[in-house]
């Protein structure tokens, strides 16, 4: 079964867990390389455009649209 781990990679191509990693063997992996600049990014969309559809997820209209979806009527 494949886990995924976060880990930093340092300039020298060191690989440093973030957290302890317990395995009962030696095991192969995937290396994945992250940009520094799309975590920032997502964060900051997310975090602009959180108000908009706070107002957008409160009106009446839309908990008429998916009523259908709660088990309580």
């Amino acid at each position: 079964m494949a886990q995924t781990f976060e880990a930093i990679i340092d300039q020298d191509g060191n690989i440093h867990l973030v957290e302890p990693v317990q395995l009962p063997a030696s095991r192969r992996a995937l290396i994945t390389i992250l940009e520094e600049e799309s975590t920032s990014v997502v964060s900051e969309t997310a975090l602009l455009s959180e108000q908009a559809l706070a107002e957008d997820w409160t009106r009446t209209e839309e908990d008429k649209a998916w009523s259908h979806l709660s088990s309580v009527q």
